[in-house]
C-alpha cells in the first residue's frame, strides 16, 4: 500500500523521473506537476502516480494543495525554473509543509584557463553587452540553445549577427522563434538529450562561431558543449544559474528518499 502522505514532485527533468521511480518503489503516492504534455513521457504509468500538466500560480495553488492533501514538496524542477521554485518555497512556509530542493550539480570546468568558455550573470547582461566582436570572416554565427522563451530578448542581435536556434518541437516554440526574426533554415527542433555526435554535426553544419546556452549541468548537456566548444574552437557563453535561497537542498537521490521517509514519519 502507498504511504498516505502524497509528495508533490515538481518535475519535468530527468532527475525528477529518477526520483519518481524511487519514490514509487518505496510505496509513496506522488503528484507530479509538469508544464507540457510531452513531459508525461518521462514518467511510468502507475496507479499511485498522478501527473498534472500546466503552470501553477498563487491563485490555483491553494486548490491544488487541498485537492491532493500534499504532505511534502520535493522540488526537482529545472535550475532555471525560478518562478515555480520561489512559489513552492513560499507555499511551504505559509502552509508549514516540508520542502526539499533536489538540484543537479554544476559542471566543474576541467581547465579554468579555458578561454573558449565565458560565464555571464544574466541574459539581460549578455544582450546589452559587447560580447559579439565580428570575426575576420564577417558576422558571428551564433547558436542559441536557451529555450524559446528567451529568444525575443535576442532580437537586437539579429542586426549584427547571424542567429540560429535549437528549440523544442512544439508549435509555441516555433511561432516564437519565427516572430523573433528567425528564418526556418536557421531553426532546428529537437527534444533533449542530444548526443555528442549530433551536437558536433549541427555546429559544423551551420559553421557556428559562438554558442549561447545555460549552465544547466551534466543532465542539460553542458559538459558535452564544453568539450565540443574546445575541440572546434567555438566560443561558449554560459548563462549562470539564477541565485535562489533554498530552505533545504541536496543533489543525492538517497538523501531525497530519506527526507521523504521523514515526511511520512512526521505526518503519521
Amino acid at each position: 500500500m502507498p504511504v498516505n502522505v502524497p509528495i508533490w514532485l515538481i518535475g519535468g527533468t530527468q532527475e525528477s523521473a529518477v526520483l519518481a521511480k524511487r519514490l514509487l518503489e518505496e510505496g509513496f503516492s506522488i503528484i507530479v506537476t509538469v508544464t507540457t504534455e510531452a513531459a508525461r513521457s518521462l514518467y511510468p504509468s502507475h496507479e499511485h502516480l498522478t501527473i498534472q500538466v500546466g503552470r501553477l500560480s498563487e491563485t490555483t495553488l491553494s486548490e491544488f494543495l487541498y485537492t491532493y492533501h500534499i504532505g511534502g514538496i520535493l522540488d526537482a524542477s529545472h535550475p532555471f525554473a525560478v518562478q515555480i521554485s520561489q512559489l513552492a518555497i513560499a507555499t511551504a512556509e505559509a502552509h508549514r509543509i516540508p520542502y526539499l530542493r533536489f538540484e543537479r550539480t554544476s559542471v566543474a570546468p576541467s581547465d579554468h584557463r579555458d578561454s573558449s568558455v565565458l560565464t555571464v550573470p544574466s541574459v539581460e547582461t549578455l544582450v546589452s553587452g559587447s560580447y559579439l566582436e565580428p570575426t575576420t570572416a564577417g558576422k558571428q554565427r551564433v547558436l542559441l540553445t536557451l529555450g524559446y522563451r528567451m529568444l525575443p530578448l535576442f532580437r537586437p542581435w539579429q542586426s549584427h549577427a547571424q542567429l540560429f536556434a535549437r528549440i523544442l518541437p512544439s508549435p509555441i516554440a516555433l511561432s516564437t522563434a519565427l516572430d523573433t526574426g528567425f528564418t526556418p533554415d536557421r531553426l532546428i527542433a529537437l527534444r533533449p538529450p542530444i548526443s555528442p555526435e549530433l551536437e558536433r554535426a549541427l555546429w559544423q553544419q551551420w559553421r557556428i562561431t559562438t554558442v549561447v546556452t545555460k549552465a544547466s549541468g551534466q543532465a542539460g548537456g553542458e559538459a558535452v558543449k564544453r568539450a565540443i566548444a574546445k575541440e572546434l574552437g567555438v566560443q561558449l557563453i554560459l548563462l549562470a544559474r539564477p541565485t535562489v535561497t533554498y530552505p533545504a537542498q541536496t543533489a543525492i537521490v538517497e538523501e531525497a528518499i530519506a527526507w521523504s521517509l521523514s515526511v511520512k514519519s512526521i505526518s503519521s
